[in-house]
Parts: C-alpha cells; structure tokens; sequence
C-alpha cells in the first residue's frame, strides 16, 4: 500500500472517531452513545481481564473451522458442478435457499439440531458456503473453451488441465470470494453466539453487556471483533496469495 493511501486511509479513520464523539457529546448520555475515548480506555482494559483471551479463542476457532470447511467443500463442489452440469442442477435450490433465508432463521432452527458449543462453526459454514461455491464456480464457467478443447484434442489428462487452466481463471474469483465471505464469518458466527447465548465466547459478553447496559463493554468487544476479523481476513487472504505465487513461481 502506497504511503498516500495509508494517509487518507488514516484521516478516514480519525474523521470518523471525530463524527462519533461529536455524536457521543451531543447525545449527552453514555446509556445511549459513549465517547470513543471512553471506548479506548475500556479497551486498554478489557484485556487484561480474566477470561478475554479464552473468550476471543473460543469463538476464532469456531469461526475459523466454519470457514475451513465451507472453503474446501464449497471449491470442491464448484469444481464438480463446473465440470458436470447435473451436479450444479441438484446444488441449485440448496444454494439458493440459503443466500435467501435470513441468517437469524437459521440460528434458531439450528438451536433446536445442534449444542450451543457447535453453532457458530454451522452458522459460518452456512453462510460461507454459498458464497464460495459461486465464485468458485463463475471461476471455473470463465475458462476459455478454446483451451478446454484444445486440451481434448491433446488429451491432456483433467488434473493437468485442472492446475494449468481452470485454476489461473478462478484465482481472482476465489480471491473475491473469501474476501467478502471471511467478513461475513465473523458477522455470522458472532450473531449465532449471541442469540445462542453461547457461555465462554465473544458472543456472549456481548449478550452480558447488552444485558446489564455496560455500553463502553459493548462497544469495546465491537472494536475487538472487528479487528480480529480484519486480520484473520488479512492472513488468510496473504497464505492463499503466497500460495498462488508459490504454485505460479514452479
């Protein structure tokens, strides 16, 4: 990232902090809107008290694995459905169903299926899915048919044809995907904690501090969610680009 862009993003930042505390002082009332300073300094506090870190771990690697499993079944499935037809027809009302029932629909039908320990690995997974099956898929739909067939004629066999064709054509909607899908992880599985009122997870002290009207913790467990899914959204995207230039580099 160029230096410039470093600084407008910066100036954003600090304009934005400057809208919400003047928002904050003309509320008057921290029931309602704390200032970001008194966020901040909630902050430098929050974690150092007991049960933070195993809170933020608790829901990262159920989050994490919900991610995990929508990324591999949902590229393996496209991939599938790209290459036969039949397989993207009996996909089709899954997938669509899914990108159309509301997200909270789903967490409480599935506090009726599953423990409360394993919903937000489900609920992310459900909203990931999608998703990534569908970019993965226009990926696969994007590849030049002129290459396809000349791999035919060549008789190429389909894991050469995988790796040196199709797979160059969906990097950049796989790219796409998981950058949208990650940020939707987190929103998903932390909405399914705290309907799930979830004990031990980040979802959790969010329910508390709703609660027991603590706005300053509200707000603080916000920020710390946010940049949590920022840089789980950041590495992730990094392994699978380092990946892709590592493959590309060969």
């Amino acid at each position: 990232m160029s230096r410039s862009k470093t600084v407008s993003k910066v100036l954003a930042v600090v304009a934005a902090l400057t809208v919400w505390q003047i928002a904050a002082v003309s509320v008057g009332s921290d029931l309602l809107l704390v200032s970001p300073i008194k966020v901040i300094l909630r902050l430098a506090m929050i974690w150092r008290e007991p049960g933070f870190f195993a809170s933020v771990g608790y829901s990262f690697l159920r989050i994490a694995g919900g991610f995990a499993a929508a990324f591999v079944l949902g590229f393996a499935l496209a991939v599938l459905a790209g290459r036969f037809p039949v397989v993207e027809t009996i996909l089709w009302p899954y997938v669509v169903t899914i990108k159309a029932v509301p997200v909270a629909s789903f967490i409480i039908i599935s506090l009726i299926w599953l423990n409360t320990s394993q919903l937000a690995v489900f609920i992310s997974f459900l909203m990931v899915f999608p998703i990534l099956y569908t970019n993965v898929l226009q990926g696969v739909k994007s590849t030049d048919p002129n290459l396809r067939e000349m791999a035919r004629v060549f008789r190429i066999p389909y894991g050469k044809r995988f790796l040196y064709i199709e797979l160059p054509c969906i990097k950049p909607y796989l790219l796409s995907g998981c950058s949208a899908a990650l940020g939707m992880s987190w929103k998903a599985g932390i909405a399914a904690e705290v309907i799930g009122m979830v004990g031990g997870s980040i979802g959790n002290r969010l329910y508390e501090a709703k609660i027991y009207l603590m706005t300053a913790d509200l707000l603080a467990w916000t920020v710390v969610i946010v940049l949590v899914s920022v840089l789980f959204e950041k590495a992730v995207l990094r392994l699978l680009k380092a990946a892709f230039a590592a493959w590309e580099a060969r």
